[in-house]
């Protein structure tokens, strides 16, 4: 009980109303730390409206864009390519190369099965020693017969023999000429019949006509090749080969811009593989006829570098150019639309696009290039910046908020 009414009593120490005064200031500083979060907020402009902007990328340009008299599409066609086979038919036996491969002209690119061929020719060079042996015999016998008709000779001028038996001798000397003489065209005979076996032999050797790359693997070992290619299954062809030496990109051309063309030309190269690479070029023909359908010209367009990057049937824009490029101007430069361009006390700005915000941004400006205008500082190529930035957006700040606008 005692405990209860002490529990009754107010405590002197702590002031009456302090509990009170501490709620409140509780509430004023809560009230205050949202308006200051409101603050922050109204200031970020996240409630602000968005400004709608058409939007315009950062891009690499070429000085060539402003010399450019005409462009055309094409592509990579190699002007020595051949379908190399054998004369002669037969199953294939081995393939050295395959896709890709480079080769030398002479080099043994498949072999075809040749045993027939083969023996033929240890036939035919059977044949040959056994004419060189035949005229060696004929040789030995024109010498025996020189000797005896020259003893016989003697002895008739001296009366100890008859005129018939010179008469034999000089019959046999002369057919022992003819047989040597024989025996030499039996040998030109079996050499040429040998060198015909060599040559059958040969051909089972399917070798590269000219130093070139394998652009397709056109049979497989064991398949009948045939130069007529008429047989179930039989190939026509072992491997195509092209050399990479003479690619020239044929494009063609109306015919009413063909006055804008002309032998030698220079011409800017770009291949959709790799479209951030230019390569030098120049017009090496004009094909003397037009196609009456397209009314078009085609026209042939060297590459004046050699690049093993450049491959057969590549597609390919080329530029014809008023004159040839200097060194500088083969460097691809920054470049923006120059209606992008904020001028501010002779300082240049851009409003940089990050998210929906605009950012200005300051930027150096470099000469113009054709429509567009070279930027040195303050961006890079694949940048987004704002088109025709209107007063809606405010400078020296990035609390724009933008939204962008298709066109």
């Amino acid at each position: 009980m005692d405990d209860d009414i002490a529990r009754l009593k107010i405590d002197k120490a702590v002031p009456a109303g302090t509990g009170k005064r501490r709620s409140v200031m509780l509430k004023i500083v809560a009230a205050g730390a949202v308006v200051l979060l409101l603050g922050l907020v109204f200031i970020s402009g996240i409630f602000s409206p968005a400004t709608p902007v058409e939007v315009a990328l950062v891009s690499m340009v070429y000085p060539s864009q402003t010399i450019t008299l005409l462009n055309a599409s094409g592509y990579v066609v190699p002007q020595r390519k051949a379908a190399v086979a054998s004369k002669l038919t037969g199953r294939l036996v081995a393939l050295m190369v395959e896709e890709g491969s480079r080769v030398k002209k002479g080099e043994v690119l498949a072999k075809l099965e040749n045993e027939d061929a083969v023996a033929a020719k240890e036939q035919a060079a059977a044949n040959l020693s056994s004419a060189t042996q035949i005229r060696e015999q004929a040789i030995a016998e024109r010498h025996d017969a020189e000797l005896s008709f020259a003893r016989t000779r003697e002895l008739m001028e001296k009366g100890y023999v008859s005129r018939q038996e010179f008469d034999l001798a000089d019959a046999r000397l002369k057919k022992a000429v003819a047989a040597v003489a024989a025996g030499e065209a039996g040998i030109r005979a079996a050499r040429a019949a040998l060198k015909g076996t060599e040559v059958s032999v040969d051909y089972a050797l399917i070798r590269a006509p000219f130093d070139a790359v394998v652009l397709t693997k056109n049979a497989d070992i064991g398949d009948i090749v045939t130069p007529l290619g008429a047989a179930a299954n039989a190939r026509a062809s072992v491997v195509t080969l092209a050399d990479m030496g003479t690619l020239q990109v044929e494009v063609d051309v109306a015919e009413s811009n063909l006055s804008q063309v002309k032998s030698g030309q220079p011409c800017e190269i770009q291949l959709d593989a790799f479209r951030d690479l230019r390569f030098r070029g120049k017009v090496h023909m004009i094909v003397p006829t037009a196609d009456r359908t397209r009314a078009t010209i085609l026209v042939k367009v060297a590459f004046i570098d050699i690049d093993s990057r450049i491959l057969p049937e590549m597609s390919a824009k080329v530029a014809f150019l008023q004159r040839p490029l200097t060194t500088d101007e083969e460097k691809p430069r920054t470049a923006i639309n120059p209606g992008a361009v904020i001028t501010r006390q002779d300082l240049h700005f851009v409003y940089l696009v990050k998210g929906d915000r605009a950012i200005e941004t300051p930027v150096t400006l470099g000469p113009a290039i054709g429509d567009m205008v070279e930027i040195l500082s303050g961006v890079k190529a694949g940048d987004k910046i704002v088109l025709r930035p209107t007063g809606k957006l405010k400078p020296g700040t990035n609390k724009n908020r933008i939204k962008v606008v298709e066109k």
